[in-house]
């Protein structure tokens, strides 16, 4: 179904018409190869020493390509800046240079800002000294149908300062539209270049160590790994009910198993719950395993990656993290949970049972229902009155067994297990676990969730994973184990606010007046 034009847009349809009566294909299938891009032009200009136009140096040629961002005809030439993937260059367009009647034809009336174009000519400076390439040769790449948002400029009165406004300053457009997005901010091109960076450096990091990169289930038949609610969904030849991984640990430990020392996955996961400025349905964890290592050799190794992944993105540990400057030098604190609460709320929680934790929280002010086990009900009061004070990276060690399912018992404290989250900026970036290798005890930790399920906690796993305890019988190592979550250290690491400013296409509601989309099966062999 064809959806209403805009005035601006049935003028660029009516141009994409004439351009192919004029015998202009604005999609043309032949390549247009770049030979430099303008922030290399710009630099070359800058550098006194590699002018080219210093005396004795030929003109530097060039080709580029990108959108057209402005256009200002004067009679016989024309200026516009390009814009491409590093920034902006000035284009001097005249008449003369080009094909006979393309400039008065073409150019003039039937290219528009948001076109995209491939120039070919001779760098120079203008009189008023902007660098510039002159035209002289002009082909059109792509005709945009679709103006991009104009900005606008108003003046407080009150104030007198003047603010820009366009659609993208909307979050809401930005993430829906995120394609515009981009090609109007090169600043938020910068955040996610800068979170590839960050995802590189930690892949080269892991992989200098001799860890083996991995991929696992995202399709699996029971989840586990993590306390959260599953998506579900059916596969049709099998008749049988999935889930999209909350977490990848129960495969990747597997692999310890099966005599790898080392192994890591960066991988989409899914988790049911709500959205928030911190979270998002699908998002992105680096797990890791690595045999004959404990917790507190792990974090060791979370120090070390983080110090070389904020010198890899910034050049420095210090970061600049809203009004605060945090600082990704190690060490960090290691404070145990517990200790953590007592110095915080002045409560004691160290062994007490379920009715004294529920008193403690009830006098907190927080809401207690039937369904909070004594581990829940730690963990929503270090959550409201620990965890966001915590601002520089901080270990908090030895979390309730009820809260750590998967980790170790605490060597010589009874009641805790051998887990750490790194807190840093008011939120859990990282947990790690000496894991958990006893079959037996596993089991009971698994029948106790499956109890915690059954009595109302949406977030315990509801099922016995009797493959994995199959696999711990055969014995694995003495483990160490650590999640990061790329998302929020991308946060940190580039300073935003929302988990949705360091995802590309976050999740959304359906527009409005969307068109219904109702899944259609389609079977195919490809890739399988």
């Amino acid at each position: 179904m064809s959806r209403d034009l805009t005035e601006q847009e049935q003028l660029r349809h009516a141009h994409l018409d004439a351009l192919r009566e004029a015998g202009v294909e604005p999609y043309p299938a032949e390549a247009w190869p770049v030979t430099h891009h303008a922030a290399e032009i710009l630099a070359a200009y800058d550098d006194a020493q590699h002018d080219p136009e210093a005396e004795g140096s030929e003109p530097l040629r060039v080709r580029v390509a990108g959108r057209m961002m402005t256009k200002r005809v004067m009679g016989k030439a024309a200026f516009f800046h390009l814009a491409d993937e590093s920034g902006r260059i000035q284009i001097y367009v005249r008449r003369d240079d080009l094909p006979e009647g393309f400039y008065n034809t073409v150019f003039k009336k039937l290219l528009d800002p948001g076109d995209l174009v491939g120039v070919k000519g001779e760098v120079f400076r203008t009189k008023m000294g902007e660098v510039s390439i002159r035209a002289e040769g002009f082909t059109l790449l792509a005709k945009s149908l679709k103006p991009l948002p104009v900005e606008k400029e108003v003046v407080d009165e009150e104030t007198g300062e003047t603010q820009t406004f366009n659609e993208v300053t909307d979050p809401e457009f930005r993430y829906r539209q995120r394609y515009a997005d981009l090609a109007l901010h090169p600043e938020v091109r910068e955040v996610f270049k800068q979170r590839a960076r960050l995802v590189t450096t930690i892949r080269q990091f892991l992989d200098a160590k001799g860890y083996v990169e991995v991929e696992t289930p995202a399709l699996q038949p029971l989840y586990g790994g993590a306390a959260a609610r599953p998506f579900t969904t059916h596969h049709n030849a099998l008749d049988m009910g999935l889930f999209l991984r909350i977490a990848d640990e129960l495969y990747l430990k597997r692999l310890i198993v099966g005599g790898f020392d080392g192994v890591y996955e960066i991988a989409k996961d899914f988790r049911n719950e709500g959205l928030s400025r911190f979270h998002n349905p699908e998002f992105t964890m680096l797990e890791l395993y690595v045999a004959y290592q404990d917790y507190t050799w792990m974090m060791g190794l979370v120090e070390n990656l983080l110090e070389t992944v904020a010198m890899a993105v910034h050049g420095t540990t210090e970061v600049p993290v809203g009004e605060h400057t945090i600082s990704f030098a190690k060490p960090y604190p290691r404070v145990p949970l517990l200790d953590a609460i007592q110095e915080r709320t002045g409560h004691d929680l160290y062994q007490k049972p379920r009715d004294e934790i529920a008193a403690a929280a009830k006098a907190l002010g927080l809401e207690v229902d039937d369904t909070m086990g004594s581990g829940k009900l730690i963990d929503e009061i270090f959550g409201t009155f620990v965890e966001p004070h915590l601002i520089q990276p901080t270990f908090i060690t030895d979390y309730p067994v009820e809260l750590s399912p998967l980790a170790k018992r605490h060597r010589t404290r009874e009641g805790l297990t051998e887990r750490f989250e790194l807190i840093c900026n008011g939120k859990e970036i990282c947990n790690a676990f000496s894991e958990l290798n006893d079959p037996l005890d596993q089991r009971a930790r698994f029948e106790e969730q499956v109890r915690l399920a059954r009595q109302g906690d949406d977030e315990a796993v509801n099922t016995v994973d009797e493959d994995y305890l199959r696999a711990l019988e055969y014995g694995m190592p003495p483990t160490a184990g650590m999640g990061l979550g790329i998302d929020r250290l991308a946060m940190l690491l580039t300073n935003q606010d929302s988990i949705r400013d360091v995802i590309l296409f976050p999740l959304l509601r359906p527009e409005e007046n969307a068109v219904d989309a109702t899944p259609v099966e389609v079977r195919t062999d490809a890739g399988s």
